[in-house]
């Protein structure tokens, strides 16, 4: 049982220490531990929406791009997925590790700490992120090989991330340090400026892509270089508002390797699960893959039209991090129970819109991308069979990102690890042997609902446990 006076002292000893330290406090808006839940989590569910779907349109719409180009584009970005998303996934658990320190710390009142943290994390992230992007372009060729990928697409797909590495760095500082402005309750900077990232990648886009004047038409390699340019340029306003503007960073490197290890807590094991899904999107395309290339260009254009409206569940999950870290750090359980039971209602609801939505709209939207009929079909037999468990999937992003906002991280990985490994991957295999790429979508769906089920049940488990 939690000590709540004892937590409420250091509470105080430790505001006191922040106040006459040299960092500044946060401001009384950031503050999750007092005011609405509900308004709280409206607000920071909003800009988070604001930045995925600014995000997520920019992809689209560079799907779109690439879909006029040709099928086998469609096809060689569709097999970077798996790989992009474990590269990312590296960045996505630093901040996840750094963020629940840093929300925890806001909600006990120790700002010496969020400041320490802050600094030393963007060093870690950064140098981490430059090792990653230099040793996977010497096995590209390996690793898409191993997925799938073969002749003209294989080509396609190696020079489009030879270049994307290249921006590894910036979206990796980019991104967790965003995630750590949503930590002190600032959810309006990071919205506007992923809005902007995105803007200027719609913009820049057409031109690298099909080329204009004296700029030369490169195809998919283009995307790849608007990409960088336009994120390059949002991240020079973040690096001006997380430096000057809000003093989260310091020069000190002390108490570097106490920093890391709370980091690393939460963080190893966040990144260890965002290795496990993309292993299992890794088998999935390379059964996918088995089928043909129509079945990979329809799974990845329909994976595009899915994540504009899935992108909701997972702003909701995120969202929900820095309430559910800064209440539990200032002792305020029925604050974080009130946090999980709204979210849960939303993404259970927003599950059944969307897929409604997919059942009746779903070719139409397709067809915006790409008018291959082929493709079309293939792509919207993946809508209205996979999206049955978004509102599920919602649920179990809620639990994990609490999860680790409580620094409490094996649950997540445990789930995970059940999720991709010991259900997911003996399950498409079953169904794509007895109904073919059909089954492979079926058994995601199954996978979903029991896994997100049993998460949301031993996360209650774990608050009532601790937070009585």
């Amino acid at each position: 049982m939690t000590d709540k006076p004892d937590i409420i002292n250091k509470r105080s000893a430790a505001h006191a220490s922040a106040t006459s330290s040299s960092s500044v406090p946060l401001d009384s808006a950031r503050d999750l531990t007092q005011g609405d839940v509900s308004a709280h989590l409206t607000r920071l569910t909003g800009f988070m929406m604001l930045s995925m779907m600014s995000f997520m349109v920019a992809s689209l719409v560079e799907t779109l791009y690439i879909g006029w180009v040709g099928t086998n584009e469609l096809a060689a970005i569709s097999f970077t997925f798996p790989v992009i998303f474990t590269l990312q996934g590296v960045s996505m658990g630093l901040g996840i590790g750094a963020s629940s320190v840093v929300a925890r710390s806001v909600g006990l009142g120790d700002h010496v700490r969020v400041r320490r943290v802050v600094t030393h994390v963007i060093v870690l992230g950064t140098t981490i992120s430059l090792v990653m992007a230099v040793g996977t372009s010497f096995f590209l060729y390996d690793i898409f090989s191993l997925l799938g990928a073969e002749g003209v697409v294989l080509d396609l797909v190696v020079d489009y991330m030879w270049i994307w590495l290249i921006g590894l760095p910036v979206f990796t500082m980019t991104f967790v340090g965003t995630t750590l402005m949503r930590a002190t309750g600032d959810a309006k900077t990071p919205g506007y400026l992923s809005a902007l990232g995105s803007i200027l990648h719609m913009a820049i886009a057409p031109f690298c892509i099909f080329g204009y004047g004296p700029i030369p038409a490169m195809g998919l390699e283009g995307a790849a270089i608007s990409f960088i340019v336009a994120r390059q340029l949002a991240f020079i306003l973040f690096i001006y508002c997380f430096i000057f503007r809000d003093r989260m960073m310091g020069i000190s490197m002390n108490g570097f390797f106490d920093s890391c290890r709370d980091i690393l807590h939460v963080g190893l094991p966040a990144v260890a699960s965002n290795m496990i899904m993309p292993f299992g999107m890794s088998v999935v395309t390379r059964l996918l893959a088995g089928h043909g290339v129509t079945v990979v260009a329809g799974y990845g254009v329909a994976s595009r039209v899915e994540s504009l409206l899935v992108m909701v569940i997972w702003a909701v999950g995120m969202s929900i991090a820095p309430l559910v870290g800064q209440n539990w750090g200032a002792s305020a359980f029925d604050r974080v129970r009130t946090a999980m039971r709204l979210g849960g209602i939303f993404v259970m609801a927003w599950g059944g819109l969307c897929y409604a939505t997919f059942y009746l709209l779903g070719e139409q939207m397709i067809s915006l991308i790409n008018d291959d009929p082929e493709v079309i079909h293939q792509a919207y037999t993946y809508l209205v069979i996979g999206t049955l468990s978004v509102g599920f999937m919602g649920l179990m992003n809620i639990a994990t990102n609490s999860f680790n906002a409580l620094g409490k991280p094996m649950p997540p990985l445990i789930l995970s690890a059940l999720q991709m490994v010991v259900l997911n991957i003996p399950i498409i295999l079953i169904g794509d042997y007895f109904w073919g790429y059909r089954g492979i979508y079926a058994g995601g769906v199954l996978t979903s609902v029991v896994l997100s089920i049993v998460a949301w049940i031993w996360l209650h488990r774990t608050i009532d446990a601790n937070g009585r």
